[in-house]
This record gives structure tokens, C-alpha cells and sequence, in this order.
């Protein structure tokens, strides 16, 4: 009876959990065939261990865990450097979105940042994550998609936290500049030429 509930545990949040399974896949593998083979890996391996969970209500972290872990571990049979060290001088990424944008408009508009990415299209912010190389790729999508900690990360890769944290800041970057380069192709950046006044462009003291 206890075997029976948990198939039908494990059968349900399969199919509830499949599309954001299969998307964090895609965004891994960057191949639809890879992400399919990916999750089925995954699943099984979920069911082999499904014993080991001891709260249920863990469940869709616990899975997407097993699903990165596998990748990753998949990757370093592959590309055994994939997940290496990198010289520090390559992690170092200056540009940032939000100081691309004209000074004064973000005076007066909350979260600029937010008001142009929310233009872009879905399938653009897709496609600059798969545009991240693979290192700093995946410790975008386990912390900032899939919301694992820095610490988790870390263990998964077998990095060090700090390393982690300096991978993600790379992300971003990475992120961030493809996002800049595809608004500003499409015309949805609001730079102009230096020196042209902006007619809000006023402070006001605080006393």
C-alpha cells in the first residue's frame, strides 16, 4: 500500500513539475534531444532514490537538484576542464545595464532595468542565457532560476562558495550585455548623443 501511494506521489509531481523540469534542462543542454535524455535520467534516478527524501514538500528542489547534478556530472565525463578554475582576469566583467542607461531617466522611473527587459522577448532572454558559456551558464540557472544557495551550487560543483558567487557575477554580466546589444538592435534603448539636455532633468535638495 505504502508503494502504491508513493507511485502515485511520484507520478503526479512528475507531471505537474515536467515543463519547468524540461525547460531547466533545455537551458543546461542547449539541445532538445540532450534536455529529453537529461530528464529521463533524471526521473529515474529521483525514483531510485525517491526513499531518501524525507520531506515531500522538498520535492520539486530535490529534483531539480538530481537534474543539475546529472548534468554536471555528465559534462565533467565529457569536458573534463568544463567545470575548472578559470584565470581571474576572464571572470572580470565590467558592463552593467543599468549604468548603459541615460542618467536622468532613471531618476524618474523605478527599476529601469526591469522596464526594458520586460520589452524584450521571451525567446531573446532565452537565447542570450544560452549564449552564457557552459560554466557560467549553469550556476545562473541553479541559483537565479532554479533558487539553489550559493552553498548548494558549490557542493553540486564541487567549487568553492566564492568561486560560485564570482561565476554568477560573471552571468549577470554576460546576461546583461547580451540583453543590452539585442534592445539596442531592436531600438529599445533610450541612449542619445552627450550634452543633449533632458527636460526632467532637475534635482531637488533635501533640507
Amino acid at each position: 500500500m505504502g508503494q502504491s501511494s508513493d507511485r502515485v506521489f511520484f507520478r503526479t509531481e512528475i507531471e505537474r513539475l515536467m515543463d519547468r523540469l524540461y525547460g531547466t534542462a533545455l537551458r543546461l543542454t542547449r539541445n532538445r534531444a540532450d534536455a529529453e535524455d537529461l530528464v529521463a535520467e533524471t526521473v529515474m534516478k529521483a525514483w531510485a532514490h525517491f526513499g531518501q527524501l524525507a520531506d515531500r514538500r522538498c520535492f520539486h528542489k530535490w529534483l531539480l537538484r538530481i537534474l543539475v547534478n546529472t548534468f554536471v556530472s555528465n559534462q565533467r565525463h565529457l569536458h573534463a576542464d568544463m567545470f575548472e578554475a578559470l584565470d581571474p582576469d576572464d571572470e572580470a566583467c565590467q558592463f552593467s545595464l543599468f549604468e548603459k542607461m541615460h542618467q536622468p531617466f532613471l531618476l524618474w522611473w523605478s527599476n529601469p532595468e526591469q522596464e526594458l527587459v520586460s520589452k524584450m522577448l521571451r525567446e531573446d532572454i532565452e537565447a542570450a542565457i544560452d549564449a552564457i558559456p557552459t560554466a557560467f551558464r549553469t550556476v545562473l540557472v541553479m541559483v537565479e532560476i532554479n533558487g539553489q544557495s550559493y552553498a548548494e551550487a558549490a557542493e553540486a560543483l564541487a567549487l568553492p562558495v566564492g568561486t560560485v558567487r564570482s561565476r554568477l557575477s560573471r552571468a549577470r554580466c554576460l546576461l546583461q550585455k547580451a540583453l543590452w546589444e539585442q534592445a539596442r538592435e531592436a531600438g529599445l534603448t533610450l541612449e542619445r548623443p552627450a550634452g543633449t539636455a533632458h527636460s526632467n532633468d532637475k534635482r531637488t535638495k533635501v533640507r
